[in-house]
C-alpha cells in the first residue's frame, strides 16, 4: 500500500489516496501505522476519497483507531496533497467530512501550496449538541472536577467536541498524567478533546491539546478554532479579527466572524512517500485481533 506522511504545524498523519488503494479496515490499519515501532508512526490515518457532494471526501481515523468528525491540520494537508499530487488544478476545493462540507482556499506559488484558508462553518454552542452533559443554555467558564481539583471549562464544538480551559501556564502542566481523566469525564458522552490556554495578550493565546485517541499532539486546528471561540466568549480576544495561536508544533490564525462561522489559515508539509507490505499490515491487523485491550494500548 502507498502513502504519504505529512504534518500541519505537527499534528501528523499518514495519507492515503483512495483514488487508487482500497482499505478494507482503516479502524485496524490506523493502529497499524500509528505505532512508532512497529508501524509508520503518527497521529492517526487520512483516506483521500471520492464524494458525490464535494471535490474529494476525507475519512479521518485516530491512533487508537477510532473513527474523527473533523481534523482542521488534517484539511489542510489534504488541499496541498491533493494539488501537488495533481488531482485538482482549482484553487478553492471543497472537502467532505464527517460534521460537513469544508472550503479550502488554496494560497499557490510557483506550483507550490503555501498556505491553505479554511472555512470552518459554524461554531455549535448548545451543549447537547457538542455534546456535553448540562442543562445550561451554553456551556462557557463552568466548573468541573477533575482529579480533585476545579477546573473552568467553555464547550464548543467544530463538528468534534472540544473543552477549553484557560490557565496561567500551559508549560507547566502534567498533561500525560491528567490528559485522559479530561478525555473521558462522565459530562461528555462522546469523549472530549481538551485545550489549555494561555493569554499572551489580545491577539494571542499559546495552547496544549491533549485529543481524544491519541493523546497530547503537537497542533489542533479544531482545537485552535474553539480555543479562539472560547476566548472570544469569555472577553479575552475580539470577534472578527485574526488571532495568532501558538502551538507545540506552530502557528495558526483564526478569526470567529459575527455570524459565528470560523476561518483558519495555516501552512502544511509533506514529510515522506513510501510503501508499506500488505503481508505486514495484515499479520499486525491478526495480531491486533489477537491481543488484549492492554497489549493494544502499548502498540499505540
Amino acid at each position: 500500500m502507498k502513502f504519504t506522511k505529512m504534518h500541519g504545524i505537527g499534528n501528523d498523519y499518514i495519507y492515503v489516496n483512495c483514488f487508487e488503494e482500497n482499505v478494507s479496515n482503516p479502524e485496524k490499519l490506523s493502529v497499524v501505522v500509528s505505532d512508532v515501532r512497529k508501524g509508520i508512526g503518527s497521529d492517526g490515518l487520512v483516506l483521500i476519497m471520492p464524494s458525490d457532494k464535494a471535490d474529494f471526501r476525507m475519512r479521518i481515523f485516530n491512533a487508537d483507531g477510532s473513527e474523527a468528525m473533523m481534523c482542521g491540520n488534517a484539511t489542510r494537508c489534504i488541499g496541498k496533497y491533493v494539488y501537488e499530487k495533481g488531482l485538482t488544478n482549482k484553487t478553492d476545493v471543497t472537502l467532505e467530512t464527517n460534521s460537513g462540507i469544508k472550503i479550502l482556499k488554496l494560497e499557490v506559488s510557483d506550483g507550490k501550496v503555501k498556505s491553505i484558508t479554511v472555512d470552518m462553518g459554524k461554531a455549535v454552542l448548545e451543549p447537547k449538541n457538542i455534546p456535553v452533559k448540562s442543562e445550561l443554555d451554553r456551556f462557557i467558564n463552568q466548573p468541573v472536577e477533575v482529579c480533585g481539583k476545579t477546573y473552568n471549562m467553555t464547550c464548543v464544538s467544530m463538528g468534534n467536541p472540544h473543552a477549553v480551559i484557560f490557565v496561567d501556564d500551559v508549560d507547566s502542566l502534567d498533561l500525560e498524567r491528567t490528559g485522559t481523566f479530561f478525555e473521558n469525564h462522565e459530562i461528555f458522552p462522546n469523549r472530549v478533546n481538551t485545550e489549555f490556554i494561555q493569554v499572551i495578550d489580545s491577539h494571542t493565546l499559546k495552547m496544549r491539546v491533549w485529543e481524544r485517541g491519541s493523546g497530547e499532539t503537537f497542533a489542533c486546528g479544531t482545537g485552535a478554532c474553539a480555543s479562539t471561540v472560547a476566548a472570544v466568549l469569555n472577553g479575552i480576544c475580539p470577534r472578527d479579527e485574526k488571532i495568532l495561536i501558538h502551538l507545540r508544533g506552530g502557528d495558526l490564525t483564526i478569526t470567529y466572524q459575527s455570524d459565528e462561522t470560523v476561518i483558519m489559515t495555516g501552512g502544511a508539509e509533506f514529510i515522506c512517500d513510501g510503501i508499506i507490505e500488505d503481508d505486514y499490515i495484515r499479520k499486525m491487523e491478526e495480531n491486533l485481533c489477537s491481543c488484549t485491550e492492554s497489549e493494544r494500548n502499548e502498540m499505540k
